[in-house]
């Protein structure tokens, strides 16, 4: 099978070839698999997207290309990620700082926001966004397109849709403050990343993406960061305009939408407003069985391996039966992307990560039993 032909299979709910693949690596991570590939064209890896080659990607055999655009590009400043203490200021006025990590394997970086445009209150009403409409914005995608279309399932990633681009504006305790004494300024500021995200979405429909990856997280460990009646109340209508909107332009297009963590008790009201996939299914949050028992007719899923435990501290022989697992249970009768729940980071052993490569590539559906 094509990759693009068994993605579109699994979403139909029938079994293809294999179950397809979808994986992202930091870029600390990213820069180990590429020496032990012996690449030489992978020197670029922005995991939310800017400027990826897809080398990585394409030489492990995995299904999905993802082009992104809008504000969760922002992660990585490209240039300067790997340098502790190094600030930068987005174009959405967002100011970050990037903060060292170790591992065992090295010395990592994650980016964390350290200034919020929109703290104070006054400046909501005269922030102006970054445009959506600007040309350059979608060189990547439709280079992506045009070269990779005809192999693979082409994704448009607007992640951070709304709540997380929100908050990195605002603050995340003023934005949570916000949701309770001050509605009126919620909308407004919700309204700033919706309104830029579907500009973007509905501009990748168009040039021709097979899906469009939504989301934010809204899940803790064991239980939602807000509440389902909130949610309910400041994001359900927005994610119902936005995925409609979606579906006019191309009513075949598919929409996964993300959020680490305990979700549950809004899955019902993301099927009602048109939703086809979720993300990332955390096994360590939400049971994986349980989810594709009361779902699994009207859902496909994409993730599920634990990026928790199993893939950076379990053994290869714990990767692999996890990987069967996910294959019997969630994935038996197709409906499944199968792949790690957030990027592969530099704690992970590379045994460990290609224990799950060759499990996934290797294991023909033919050869499950139900479980």
């Amino acid at each position: 099978m094509k990759h693009r032909e068994r993605v579109l299979t699994a979403l139909h709910h029938e079994r293809p070839d294999r179950c397809p693949m979808q994986i992202s690596f930091t870029p600390e991570f990213a820069s180990r698999l590429k020496h032990d590939l012996g690449l030489t064209d992978a020197d670029l890896h922005n995991p939310h997207g800017g400027g990826n080659t897809y080398a990585l990607e394409r030489a492990i055999g995995e299904d999905m290309i993802l082009t992104s655009v809008g504000w969760a590009n922002s992660y990585y400043a490209t240039e300067t990620y790997s340098q502790d203490g190094v600030t930068y200021t987005d174009e959405w006025g967002v100011t970050w700082q990037n903060v060292a990590y170790e591992t065992r394997f090295g010395t990592g970086h994650y980016t964390e926001m350290v200034g919020h445009p929109l703290a104070d209150d006054a400046a909501i009403d005269s922030y102006r966004p970054p445009n959506p409409h600007r040309l350059e914005l979608y060189a990547e995608a439709e280079r992506a397109i045009r070269e990779f279309k005809d192999e693979y399932w082409m994704v448009g990633v607007t992640v951070t849709t709304i709540f997380e681009t929100a908050w990195a504006l605002r603050g995340y305790e003023k934005t949570l403050v916000d949701l309770v004494t001050n509605p009126d300024l919620v909308e407004r500021l919700f309204d700033i990343p919706f309104h830029y995200h579907l500009a973007a979405a509905k501009r990748l429909v168009e040039m021709g993406v097979d899906m469009i990856w939504i989301g934010d997280d809204v899940g803790a460990q064991d239980r939602m960061l807000i509440s389902p009646a909130t949610w309910r109340r400041f994001f359900k209508p927005r994610l119902a305009t936005f995925i409609s909107t979606l579906k006019r332009i191309n009513p075949v297009v598919k929409v996964a939408y993300h959020s680490d963590g305990a979700i549950f008790p809004i899955v019902p009201d993301l099927i009602e407003i048109g939703l086809d996939v979720l993300n990332p299914i955390q096994p360590r949050c939400m049971d994986p069985e349980k989810i594709k028992r009361e779902y699994g007719d009207r859902l496909c899923f994409w993730g599920s391996i634990d990026e928790q435990h199993t893939l950076p501290f379990g053994t290869p022989a714990d990767v692999q039966r996890e990987v069967r697992t996910r294959l019997q249970t969630l994935g038996q009768d197709g409906g499944l992307i199968i792949g790690p729940t957030h990027h592969v980071q530099l704690d992970t052993p590379l045994e460990n990560f290609w224990a799950m490569v060759n499990a996934i590539t290797q294991t023909p559906y033919s050869t499950l039993v139900n479980g």
